[in-house]
């Protein structure tokens, strides 16, 4: 019986004792002969016995391998031949991959017939090479030791320094490994099934080493054992296969030579034929033998082992069995290890599961086997198309179309429901997959001769009508609308021939309906042209629509060819039907502004190259008569890129389409003139046919002066002379307003334009200068309308202005546009702030009440509103950015940063990190300046005293621990930054004393409590000298004071101490071991010079600057902090031989070092210790030896940064505020191998996995 121990060998020709045989009903046959087992078994034709002492292998070109028993092994210990570069062992050849693998297994076949102890070592130590292990097994130790002992052994000789092994290894040389590995199984089995797998010796022993190795607790032997086995497994079912065919024609030979008449009959034969069964059926028990114990003792544990390759490798391998021999394996005793494990919760096991169904799934004549099967897991299969994992999701889609192909009832109505939707989904992948699905479902002819002939007798040229107007159903049931571009692109590789039948969707629209056939409704009309210019710009530009797929790619070949045929085709066919369908529909503004997009999809050589201008004079007459139809924008618009198309320079037929655009524009502007003078002569008197007359010819020209340059009509001055009239007059409707700025604003640009491109006059440029000045004012102006789309237009014509004409215009090579710069003044500025301070922080309440009709659309007016807000919010952050808008007014941005983080938070994080690479010291200024907006309006509302519970103050906390985020881990290049703010914040809290006397505390000292938050942004020697700082403002009484008022104080001076001398030990001694922390100096002189560069390096950038606030030097702390040595130390300052650049001394003594603001505060620690240096000795006279201690380490200790050890849960709950895209570390594989909690995790039903003892027993179902 074969057991998880190998045999203790006596004599390598000792035969292992006879195997039970266990039930796997099953039919085995062989190609050739075997002997009755006893006897000597027939084996392949093979080469003559090599001797022992054959030289070694010369070359590696060498077709034949030899493993070499004498001169590569002594005591079956693995010896390299002397130059070292020839592969001696299995692993070696197999892992260099130069040999043919069949001529690799015939030379160990032949070692084994030698001797099959030493070939079945070879072998052995192959497995514990191919693990990765170091170790060898000796020939004592097989033929003396028990399995289990033995692979203890090669656990000890593991090498625990890498988790890497052969089969995890990155690169080809290892991908190409994998694939060896598993050939030389096959093979192996290939080249053995005909004697020596039957000995009772070889396989007993290999099968019993890899269940061995498979339960080990270290995963590199569990892995590669697990994959041996089921390979090895693979290798046996082919076997059994082959001799499953060869029985039953032994079967089909004895029946028909028995059914002989007595005369015809020869007895030999049927003797030999049934001792050849007799044979057969002996071979196909130990066959079952084999596979049970592999299945039994290996498969049932990994399939669920703890780590996922193992588990897919089980389940990839169960799959191919069940296809390759599904007599044997296709029934719900295994069907049902793949179904449980569809539930996996690794996406790569759920992945081999799917893919080993449809291997299933695409014989269709095993569907009786899977029907129940089917029943039991089939809702699960159809959730999977909707797994996290986008792989997953393709599968299980193609898997559940597999279904539908095989049977039509299989799938319920919600299950293709759940299917239908995929097809919308921003993952290409998965939306063609259900384009695939829905394609087989609904769009597939079942009947096509028939439907071809039902055409031709309705007249019609294609028998696609029906399945187009189904199409058209389907996305109006969708109730998708705007996304008719993406079922397009689902069903384009599955339905191409349905979706370029342009011919059938033209006659669709154009002609009647014959008998039999639907009208259709105006919805499905419009659908239809919707879906039908998807599918010509999915034609045109080949290539998916914005949000799907990362961007164009380069087209082959084929698909160039493709793409070009598809434009010739289209272009032929709407040059002709788009002057017909724009004449049908030219009164529906929808389906026009759609029809309208077409031309753009044409190959425009064909109306010159084809002689069919006239029936581009159709399409332009047509294009006229909607432009004098129609106001509203988007079919104007899409009319005037039309024109813009057409005109082209590069295409032959631009004249003739100017003509026609230049007779348009002529009439309108001409309209437009005198009824402006109408209008404005009316004055107030002015009816609806005046205001509307100038409103529809102005909504034309301003649509058509996007894209076109209309300057040489002169619409700036018409347009200013109606805004000018109504802010006179204050009665201009809004919407001449509005469109009137637009236009203007269009004619500044082309201007502007003119002025760029060519070598313009002086008097262009003052001229171009004037109209600019002068529409400025105009917006200016505009934002004191009453009402609010006149306001909101002119707030963003202004913005975009200026940030046209900054400095930014005269930048690089063109000084000369300086007259054009535009710079705005404090009361433009004011204005601007003001305006988006009343339009876009505006409370919910507010919103709610200006919306309170029409509950069904308040969803969507809030979500439009909230757009157009952050569009105005967005427009001023621009000016701020660009140093257009003076820093400081981003302070009443920046304040509202956690109030309406869900609407702006993005747009206000951007804006800080914009600033702050501008100018870091003014970013920071700009920050507590908001900070202090906050408390001063705290203050006005409650009073000098604060509750410092309150929720308010509460929130400006948080809000300055949001902002401490912003400034990220590296504190030195935030030093200076950090260190204005400090200064800044201490010069606010100590600004106004207080009028009750000096007992009592400033007005404004509670925000020393907000300022701490960014204490830990600073550097330990920064926290001494603001430490310093704050103690100028301090008097003597202050620092006694223990009271709740005095709290912000105590607070804030404890964060300046934490972190540098205060609790360095503790900071160190928590986070290292005592030899980690203790470091001497002589074993770090690289680190020590590298920090004095580095910071020499920033003291030289640092001395340039002449701002309010000189930025620090690269201060070190002093050599001894503690204070009661202070006190003994001498007057004058000894030069410290180990202090670096930057300390102290060098403040003090050098005289070439100009004195930044941390620098002289650390100059004026040094006399003012004098003052309050007994105070504070007495404060912490008890703590002079540990601060000793603490003095003497600080010299050597490594740089903390405080920001990796936090204290506040809040704060390490906010580190993705500083980083969004934080990097995902990924650990490396664990080095202790022994942890048994890694070992087969029950990731099921419990109950489901209970076995019976007798085998495969248990009911699936």
């Amino acid at each position: 019986m074969i057991t998880s121990e190998l045999p203790v060998l006596q004599d390598s020709s000792n035969e292992s004792g006879a195997t039970d045989a266990v039930g796997l009903s099953m039919s085995i046959s062989e190609i050739e002969e075997p002997e009755v087992k006893g006897k000597k078994k027939r084996g392949r034709p093979g080469k003559a016995a090599q001797s022992t002492n054959k030289k070694p292998r010369k070359a590696p070109a060498e077709k034949s391998v030899s493993v070499a028993r004498g001169r590569g092994k002594a005591n079956g210990v693995v010896q390299h031949n002397g130059d070292g570069g020839d592969p001696v062992t299995l692993f070696e050849v197999v892992r260099m991959g130069k040999s043919a693998m069949q001529s690799v297994v015939d030379e160990w076949i032949e070692s084994y017939k030698q001797d099959r102890d030493l070939a079945l070592l070879d072998l052995i130590n192959f497995f514990i090479q191919c693990s990765g292990c170091k170790g060898t097994v000796r020939i004592e130790m097989f033929r003396n030791m028990q399995n289990a002992e033995i692979i203890r052994k090669m656990t000890e000789e593991f090498d625990e320094d890498s988790g890497d092994y052969p089969l995890t290894m990155p690169g080809p040389l290892w991908k190409k490994f994998r694939y060896n590995f598993c050939e030389f199984i096959s093979v192996l089995i290939r080249q053995c099934q005909y004697s020596i797998i039957y000995d009772e010796y070889m396989m007993d022993t290999v099968i019993s080493l890899l269940t061995g190795l498979s339960d080990s607790q270290v995963r590199a032997f569990r892995h590669t054992s697990t994959l041996a086995a089921m390979k090895l497994m693979t290798a046996l079912v082919n076997v059994a296969l082959n001799l499953s065919i060869h029985q039953d024609n032994t079967q089909r030979q004895y029946e028909a030579e028995r059914n002989k008449i007595a005369g015809k009959r020869a007895n030999d034969k049927l003797e030999l034929l049934l001792q050849k069964r007799k044979e057969l059926q002996e071979n196909q028990d130990e066959i079952e033998n084999m596979m049970n114990s592999i299945f039994k003792g290996i498969f049932v544990h990994r399939y669920r082992d703890a780590i996922a390759e193992i588990r897919a490798i089980c389940i990839e391998e169960i799959g191919v069995w069940m296809k390759m021999y599904s007599d044997a394996f296709l029934n719900d005793s295994y069907l049902k290890y793949v179904g449980w494990t569809l539930h996996d919760r690794q996406g790569e096991v759920r992945l081999k599961c799917l893919k080993a169904l449809q291997n299933l799934y695409t014989n269709r004549e095993l569907f009786p086997k899977l029907e129940l099967f089917t029943n039991r897991f089939k809702d699960r299969i159809v959730s999977m198309t909707l797994d996290k994992e986008y792989d997953v999701a393709v599968e299980a889609i193609r898997l559940v179309t597999l279904i539908l192909q095989g049977s039509e009832d299989a799938l319920s109505n919600e299950d293709c429901e759940n299917v239908y939707h995929l097809v919308y989904s921003a993952h290409r992948p998965v939306a063609v997959a259900a384009g695939e699905f829905l394609h087989r479902k609904l769009f597939s002819r079942h009947d096509p001769l028939a439907e071809e002939a039902l055409a031709k007798r309705r007249g019609r040229s294609s028998p696609n009508g029906n399945l187009i107007r189904m199409l058209v159903l389907f996305f109006l049931e969708s109730e998708l609308h705007e996304h008719a571009a993406y079922l397009v692109d689902s069903l384009w590789e599955s339905s191409q021939e349905l979706l370029k039948d342009w011919e059938c969707m033209t006659e669709l629209l154009l002609e009647e309906p014959v008998q039999g056939e639907e009208v259709l409704s105006d919805r499905q009309e419009s659908a239809l042209i919707e879906l039908m210019v998807c599918t010509l710009r999915q034609a045109a530009e080949a290539h998916p629509p914005v949000g799907r797929g990362t961007g164009k790619r380069v087209l082959t070949a084929k698909e160039r060819k493709t793409q070009i045929d598809d434009k010739n085709k289209l272009t032929e066919h709407y040059i002709m039907a788009l002057p017909m369908l724009l004449s049908k529909y030219q009164a529906d503004s929808e389906k026009v502004a759609n029809l309208l997009q077409i031309p753009q999809f044409f190959d425009l050589d064909v109306y010159s190259a084809g002689r069919m201008e006239k029936h581009l004079d159709a399409l332009l007459k047509q294009i006229r008569l909607v432009v004098e139809k129609h106001i509203e924008m988007d079919v104007l618009e899409a009319c005037s890129k039309t024109y813009s198309i057409l005109c082209s320079e590069e295409y032959t037929i631009m004249n003739r389409v100017d003509i026609a655009r230049s007779q348009l524009i002529d009439e309108m502007t001409d309209r437009f003139s005198h009824s402006v003078e109408d209008l404005l002569q009316e004055a107030e008197e002015a009816d609806d046919d005046d205001i509307y007359n100038v409103l529809s010819t102005l909504k034309r020209l301003t649509a058509f002066h996007n894209a076109h340059d209309l300057t040489r009509w002169d619409l700036f001055g018409s347009c200013y002379r109606l805004l000018k009239a109504g802010i006179e007059q204050g009665s201009m409707p809004e919407q001449i307003a509005v469109q009137a700025l637009q236009c203007s604003h269009y004619s500044v640009l082309w201007q502007l334009v003119k002025v760029t491109e060519g070598s313009p006059s002086k008097e262009d440029m003052l001229a171009l200068r004037r109209v600019v000045k002068s529409f400025l004012a105009v917006c200016q102006q505009c934002l004191s309308n009453v009402n609010t789309m006149v306001k909101e237009q002119a707030f963003m014509l202004l913005c975009d202005l200026l940030t046209i004409f900054s400095h930014q215009l005269a930048s690089g090579s063109r000084e000369g546009l300086q007259p054009l710069v535009f710079n705005p003044d404090g009361t433009l500025q004011n204005e601007l702030l003001n305006f988006v301070l009343d339009h876009v922080f505006i409370d919910q309440d507010e919103e709610s009440q200006s919306m309170a009709e029409g509950d069904e659309e308040d969803e969507a007016n809030k979500i439009e509103a909230l757009h157009k807000r952050r569009n105005l919010l967005a427009a001023f952050c621009k000016l701020i950015i660009f140093d257009i808008v003076d820093m400081p007014a981003a302070a009443d941005i920046f304040k509202h940063y956690m109030k309406y983080y869900n609407d702006y938070g993005d747009i206000i994080k951007e804006t800080l990190s914009k600033t702050r690479q501008t100018d870091k010291i003014q970013c920071a200024k700009t920050l507590i300046l908001s900070l202090q907006q906050l408390f001063n309006e705290l203050l006005q509302d409650q009073g000098p005293t604060l509750d410092r519970t309150s929720s308010h103050v509460s929130g400006i906390k948080e809000l300055a621990r949001r902002f401490a985020l912003t400034f990220g881990l590296d504190q030195i290049k935030t030093r200076e930054a950090v260190a204005t703010l400090h200064k800044d914040g201490i010069e606010f809290a100590f600004k106004y004393p207080n009028p009750r006397g000096t007992e009592f505390p400033p007005l404004n000292l509670a925000f020393l409590e907000v300022l701490s938050e960014f204490s830990s942004k600073l550097i330990r020697q920064d926290k001494k000298t603001v430490h310093s700082y704050l103690e100028k403002f301090m008097l003597d009484s202050m620092s006694e004071r223990r009271e709740d008022v005095w709290l912000p104080l105590i607070s804030y001076r404890n964060s300046l101490l934490t972190g540098g001398d205060e609790d360095l030990m503790s900071v160190t001694s928590g986070s290292s071991s005592k030899a980690a922390s203790v470091r001497s100096k002589k074993a770090r002189p690289a680190v020590h010079k590298k920090r004095i560069e580095e910071e020499s390096s920033v003291d030289s950038s640092w001395l340039l600057r002449n701002d309010t606030l000189p930025t620090p030097g690269a201060l070190q702390t002093p050599q001894l902090t503690s204070t009661v040595l202070r006190e003994n130390r001498p007057a004058e300052h000894l030069p410290d031989p180990d202090s670096e650049p930057g300390s102290e001394n060098d403040f003090v003594h050098n005289p070439q070092m100009q004195m930044s603001w941390l620098g002289q505060q650390k100059m004026e620690e040094v006399n003012r210790k004098d003052r309050t240096g007994m105070n504070y000795i007495k404060a912490r006279s008890n703590q002079g030896v540990r601060q000793t201690v603490r003095g003497l380490m600080e010299d050597d200790a490594e740089p903390i940064f405080e920001d990796v050890m936090m204290s506040s849960r809040g704060q390490l709950e906010d580190m993705n505020e500083e980083f969004e895209d934080t990097m995902v570390i990924d650990l490396p594989p664990s080095r202790n191998r022994r942890e048994r909690a890694e070992l087969r995790p029950d990731f099921f039903d419990s109950a489901a996995m209970i076995e019976d003892e007798s085998g495969f027993s248990m009911p699936m179902f």
